[in-house]
């Protein structure tokens, strides 16, 4: 093969390789947005609550004395929830400080240190997370 041809053949294969890459990203990154934009965002207690009280008084018809009571079971069953979560919340911190008691039963005093300051930056990664979470319901 002369050196033209080859230098011809190499730019060919060169040109169809970059087109070849080009689609793939430019398909990966049409399917990322397209696939995104599908995502319905959950609703935030309150719009789920208005939608709620507004289909009950549209829907169902209820007169101002049964929305009232309606208002009052829904209060009732928020506050439940609640202390639900509250009680849940606390079952799960009681079971991962034994956790975390039994591992540092299990380590060196030199390790218990090393450990105790991993396990402070997931405490703080954690109620990081809680914050931003807590900021995006408002």
């Amino acid at each position: 093969m002369s050196k033209s041809r080859l230098t011809a053949f190499l730019t060919l294969l060169l040109v169809f390789a970059s087109g070849a890459v080009l689609g793939a990203v430019a398909h990966r990154l049409y399917m990322v947005n397209s696939v995104m934009s599908g995502v319905a965002k959950r609703p935030t207690p309150e719009e789920f609550r208005k939608r709620q009280v507004d289909e009950m008084r549209d829907r169902v018809k209820l007169d101002d004395s049964q929305m009232a009571a309606f208002n009052q079971i829904l209060d009732q069953t928020k506050n439940s929830f609640d202390q639900t979560h509250k009680q849940y919340n606390a079952a799960n911190r009681a079971i991962w400080d034994e956790q975390r008691n039994k591992v540092r039963a299990i380590l060196r005093p030199d390790q218990v240190v090393l450990y105790d300051k991993v396990m402070a930056e997931h405490d703080a990664a954690r109620k990081q997370h809680e914050r931003e979470r807590d900021h995006d319901k408002k």
